[in-house]
C-alpha cells in the first residue's frame, strides 16, 4: 500500500494476514479510536483487542507507551467481530500516538496491597462504606502516574527491573523505617524488610524516590526516627524528599495494635528534633530534605514554617506545607486587589462593599484557627462581609480524625442545621471525591444543600480562590 497521502505526520503500510479465525486469546481491549489517528487510517475499532506489539505483550500502560514510541512498529491485533487476526508494520513520527483509549488507564489491574500494616486507616473504617474506599492499592505504576505511595513489598526485582527500563520517575515509597526488623513488624509482612536494598536499587539506577514515613508514637520515632532519616538523607539527591506525617487513628480500632495519638508535648518533641536534622542536611547537602506534615506544628502550637522553608514544596500533593502556600497565594492576592488600578477589580469591589454579604465557612479542627485568621483579615478590606467559621468535629471517624478532607456529609449537616449560615456555605474541596461532589460517606453537596437550605461553595485549595469564593468577586 502506498503512504497515505492523508497524514503529514505519520506514513504507514497496512498488511492483512490471509483471514484466520482462531481461538479467541486475552488481549489488551481498545475502548475507543481517537478520529483522524493513525488507529482509525488503519482500520481500528473499538472492541479490537491488541495481542502484540514488535512480538511482546502488552501488560499495562507502560508496556503500551513504551512500545510504541518507535518510528516503526509491528502491531498484532485480534478483529472484535470476526476473531481475525489483523497484523501492520506502522511508520510514523517518534513518540507520535496512534490515538487508543482503554477501559483503564492502567489496561489491567492495579496491584492491591499484600500488607498488614499496625497503621493502616483503611482496617480503622467502619462498615457500609462505598467499596472503593476499602481497596489497598500499592502499585508503582499509580505512584508514576497519581502519586501514591507504595510499599515495593510486592515487587520482585524483574518489577523493579521494568521500573528502571521505563524510567518510571519519580515514585513515591511508603518508607515508614529503615530497621529491617521493625519495618517487618510494622508493616506485617516478612517481605518488608529488604527496603533500604530496594531503594538503592533504583536510585543507582537513576530513579528519584520521595519518601514517607507515617510516625507511630513510641514505635518509629526518636531513634529510630534518627536512623531512618540518616539512612535515606544520605541518598540525596536521589531520594529527592522525606516527608513525616502523624498516625491517623479513628474510634474503629477494634483488635488492632494499639497506637497512641500524638499531643502537645510529643508534637513539640518531633518539630525539635526534625528542626535539628533540617538544619544539619541543609548545611550539608544544600537542602532540608525532610519535612514535617503542619498537623504537628498546630498541635504543638508552633507557628508554621516559612513559605521559603518547603524550597520547591516536592511533597505538597501529601499535604506537606500546604497551609504555608495557601497563606503565601492568600496574601499575594489579597495585597493585589488592595493595590490594583483594574477597573474591573475596582467596580466589583464596590459593588461588595455596597451590600451587606454572609457567608459561613465549614472546616476541620485543625485548620479552624488558621481560617478564622483569614476570614478576619478580609472582613477588615471589605467593610460588608461578615463570615462565621465553624470548625466541625468528626464524630464519623473519631475525634483524633481532625483534618478537613475527612469530614463526612452528615457530621456537616449535624452541626450546622440549626446554625444561621448566610448566604452561602463553603467547603473545602479536599472534603469531596476528585472530580465529584460526594462526600466519604455518600452524601452528595445537593443532599447538603437540600439538608441545610442554604447554596454550598466549593472552594480550591488555593488562597486566591478562597478569596474570591468569600467575596464572590469575579
Amino acid at each position: 500500500m502506498p503512504k497515505s497521502s492523508s497524514r503529514k505526520t505519520a506514513a504507514f503500510w497496512l498488511i492483512l494476514e490471509a483471514c484466520r479465525v482462531v481461538e479467541k486469546e486475552k488481549g489488551t481491549i481498545i475502548k475507543e479510536v481517537q478520529s483522524g489517528s493513525i488507529a482509525e487510517e488503519v482500520g481500528l475499532e473499538p472492541g479490537d483487542r491488541i495481542i502484540s506489539i514488535n512480538g511482546e505483550k502488552i501488560v499495562d500502560i507502560f508496556d503500551y507507551r513504551f512500545l510504541t514510541t518507535d518510528e516503526q512498529i509491528h502491531l498484532t491485533i485480534m478483529k472484535d467481530d470476526t476473531n481475525d487476526i489483523w497484523e501492520f508494520e506502522i511508520e510514523k513520527d517518534a513518540y507520535e500516538d496512534l490515538g487508543i483509549e482503554f477501559d483503564d488507564p492502567m489496561i489491567d489491574l492495579a496491584k492491591s496491597c499484600m500488607n498488614k500494616c499496625i497503621f493502616c486507616f483503611i482496617d480503622q473504617m467502619p462498615k457500609g462504606m462505598r467499596n472503593t474506599l476499602y481497596f489497598k492499592d500499592d502499585d508503582t505504576r499509580l505512584s508514576f502516574l497519581s502519586g501514591n505511595y507504595v510499599t515495593l513489598t510486592n515487587m520482585k526485582d524483574d518489577d523493579l527491573d521494568k521500573i528502571i527500563k521505563y524510567h518510571m520517575s519519580p515514585i513515591n515509597i511508603s518508607v515508614h523505617t529503615t530497621n529491617p526488623e521493625l519495618r517487618v513488624e510494622m508493616l506485617k509482612n516478612k517481605n518488608a524488610r529488604d527496603i533500604m536494598k530496594k531503594i538503592r536499587k533504583l536510585t543507582e539506577s537513576g530513579i528519584i524516590i520521595n519518601c514517607q514515613i507515617v510516625l507511630c508514637r513510641g514505635i518509629n520515632d526518636g531513634t529510630e526516627l534518627d536512623k531512618t532519616i540518616t539512612d535515606l538523607s544520605a541518598l540525596y539527591p536521589a531520594v529527592n524528599s522525606v516527608s513525616i506525617v502523624p498516625v491517623g487513628i479513628t474510634k474503629y480500632r477494634e483488635n488492632l495494635t494499639r497506637l497512641l495519638p500524638y499531643d502537645k508535648v510529643s508534637a513539640s518533641q518531633i518539630i525539635d528534633q526534625v528542626t535539628r536534622w533540617q538544619e544539619q542536611i541543609l548545611k550539608k547537602k544544600g537542602s532540608r530534605i525532610v519535612y514535617l506534615a503542619d498537623e504537628f506544628y498546630i498541635m504543638a502550637d508552633y507557628a508554621i514554617p516559612d513559605y521559603m522553608e518547603y524550597e520547591d514544596f516536592p511533597q505538597l500533593e501529601n499535604g506537606i506545607g500546604l497551609i504555608a502556600l495557601f497563606k503565601d497565594e492568600f496574601d499575594t492576592y489579597l495585597n493585589y486587589l488592595k493595590n490594583t488600578d483594574d477597573e474591573k477589580i475596582r467596580v466589583s469591589k464596590n459593588d461588595i462593599n455596597n451590600k451587606t454579604r454572609k457567608i459561613s465557612i465549614a472546616t476541620g479542627v485543625l485548620a479552624y484557627d488558621f481560617i478564622n485568621q483569614l476570614a478576619k483579615q478580609l472582613e477588615k478590606t471589605f467593610d460588608n462581609i461578615q463570615i462565621t467559621v465553624f470548625p466541625i468535629k468528626n464524630n464519623f471517624f473519631g475525634e483524633h480524625v481532625t483534618v478537613s478532607g475527612l469530614l463526612t456529609g452528615q457530621d456537616i449537616i449535624e452541626q450546622l442545621k440549626y446554625k444561621q449560615l448566610g448566604d452561602e456555605l463553603l467547603i473545602s474541596e479536599s472534603m469531596l471525591k476528585a472530580d465529584e461532589t460526594l462526600f466519604l460517606d455518600d452524601y452528595t453537596v445537593k443532599m447538603l444543600e437540600k439538608q441545610l437550605n442554604i447554596k454550598l461553595r466549593i472552594v480550591k485549595n488555593n488562597g486566591k480562590d478562597f478569596i474570591l469564593k468569600v467575596t464572590g468577586l469575579k
